[in-house]
């Protein structure tokens, strides 16, 4: 019980800063959605926020995300970190939206397992959502593709049988000014909004950065340690 008290009182908390930033960037309220990030925390605790009406999650790491969704029906997981193309068959399987497709290979590959899962029978017919993820910096080992590649990388999506493209994913590297990230990264959004003829997701903001995300634009914030507290002990 003391853990639910706890839980609740975090995702509280972040919800009523959400919805603060919101107001303060001249947006309406419920405009900007909650990605809980539950990599490395228990089964049990995805169990409470679904119990405090949480229904998508975000994780990072495949095999972990994959035992999860077997044991929480009910529960959108979010892919949220890098895949490596191998992979990409398995993430098919259990994610319900991936915010880290960083090139045509990959997209490639998710088109592909989408397509065996749903004929396997491990997932239902319906589209898997796409964000395709900007790198400011062009740093390889942390992910996302550069403003030039993003293009390309959209169209595969947008032209594949089981993707949809639901929008754009940015995280600021590390020392760059976040504010300036995101506007940066807002301008790639804007092309590629002109370019498909439509609005499209933003993920982008963290438990640091959160206001910055959202008074460029942000439609989905990504947060862990302020809801579930620091990764448990291994």
């Amino acid at each position: 019980m003391e853990r639910r008290t706890e839980l609740e009182k975090n995702l509280t908390r972040v919800r009523a800063r959400i919805d603060a930033c919101t107001a303060a960037a001249g947006r309406p309220t419920g405009s900007v959605r909650l990605l809980p990030v539950t990599k490395f925390h228990p089964v049990d605790d995805i169990r409470v926020l679904r119990d405090l009406g949480v229904r998508e999650v975000g994780e990072n790491r495949e095999q972990e995300a994959r035992a999860k969704h077997a044991e929480l029906p009910g529960i959108t997981f979010h892919m949220i970190g890098q895949i490596q193309v191998k992979k990409a068959n398995a993430v098919a399987r259990w994610a319900g939206a991936v915010h880290s497709v960083d090139s045509i290979r990959l997209a490639d590959a998710l088109d592909r397992g989408v397509r065996l899962a749903v004929e396997r029978g491990d997932r239902g017919v319906g589209k898997l959502e796409c964000f395709v993820q900007l790198s400011l910096d062009g740093d390889d080992g942390r992910g996302g593709a550069t403003g030039d590649e993003i293009t390309d990388i959209a169209e595969a999506v947008a032209g594949s049988g089981h993707l949809a493209l639901a929008g754009l994913m940015c995280v600021p590297p590390l020392g760059w000014d976040p504010s300036a990230s995101f506007a940066r990264a807002r301008e790639v959004l804007a092309r590629l909004e002109e370019r498909f003829a439509r609005q499209l997701e933003f993920s982008a903001g963290m438990s640091g950065d959160m206001a910055e995300a959202i008074s460029h634009g942000s439609t989905i914030v990504r947060v862990g340690t302020d809801i579930l507290g620091p990764r448990p002990l291994a």
